[in-house]
């Protein structure tokens, strides 16, 4: 629970506020950026919500906060978005939403697929989410980008029977992993899933795309919204840049529309523009 007493001074007068225990995840401003801004190490209520829709936007953030930093003092009760998750962006796909400490406030994502359905990464492990996921089908596979957020997958690895998949240099995570990937080869896992080892970030990273379409990235892509552009993480690869650009330039191979990361904006591009982005980060890594 946030701590009124606590809020950060950035904060505008009104119900919503984010105390000084926020670890600055950027989960709240990809949920809600009408209303939170970043300040210089927290996020901060830059604007109170105008409307039914922003108010319902900044409810989702408060419930998907991994440190719960956002507080609201007003007359709505957050119970009444925690149905909203799994929260739908497009076809078979939708956002988790309760975001864990566990892997720093990583998104993660599920799919809804008609021979069982995937988890990409973890959210907490919360009875709500649970509920939702057993009215959808349960889970069947869990896909896990790397070593850094897998959260509470071993529990719902162990609640719905499902199969971890992971790369061996990741394993430490999760050494009872069903699945384990070897070497740096794309793998379709069945038809229209193919893991794409991507290493560079860690080790072992690996991205996940669906059906020509949809690319899990991980920590290994995201699109910057202050650039409007794809990006990558320089100052939070732990293994090797020049690995990580390596993959980068793999990934130009493929094809996909949307970028759905564990860290920063998710973002939707026509394919043309989304290799051309690819294209120039690529060379921009090279030259950094």
């Amino acid at each position: 629970m946030a701590d009124f007493k606590l809020r950060v001074a950035e904060n505008v007068v009104g119900d919503f506020f984010v105390d000084s225990s926020c670890i600055d995840c950027d989960t709240c401003r990809q949920l809600a950026p009408l209303v939170f801004g970043e300040a210089a190490e927290h996020a901060y209520v830059w604007q109170q919500p105008g409307g039914p829709e922003d108010r319902r936007s900044a409810l989702q953030a408060l419930l998907s906060c991994p440190t719960g930093s956002i507080g609201s003092v007003g007359e709505d009760s957050a119970k009444t978005a925690m149905a909203d998750f799994p929260l739908l962006i497009e076809g078979p796909v939708s956002y988790c939403g309760f975001n864990s400490s566990k892997s720093y406030g990583g998104n993660s994502y599920f799919v809804y697929h008609e021979a069982g359905n995937w988890l990409i990464d973890s959210p907490k492990f919360l009875p709500q989410l649970v509920r939702q996921f057993e009215s959808l089908g349960g889970i069947a596979h869990i896909f896990l980008t790397h070593q850094d957020d897998v959260a509470d997958a071993e529990r719902y690895a162990e609640h719905f029977g499902s199969q971890r998949v992971i790369h061996r240099d990741e394993l430490s995570s999760q050494p009872d992993s069903e699945l384990v990937i070897d070497g740096t080869e794309p793998i379709e896992l069945i038809p229209g899933f193919m893991a794409i080892p991507t290493p560079g970030h860690t080790a072992g990273h690996c991205v996940l795309l669906v059906g020509e379409r949809y690319l899990f990235t991980g920590d290994h892509l995201y699109f910057d919204r202050h650039e409007h552009r794809l990006s990558a993480f320089r100052d939070y690869c732990w293994n090797s840049w020049s690995r990580q650009t390596e993959s980068m330039q793999r990934l130009t191979g493929f094809r996909f529309e949307w970028v759905l990361p564990g860290h920063g904006q998710r973002v939707y591009l026509p394919g043309s523009e989304m290799q051309r982005q690819m294209a120039e980060l690529v060379e921009r890594m090279r030259a950094s």
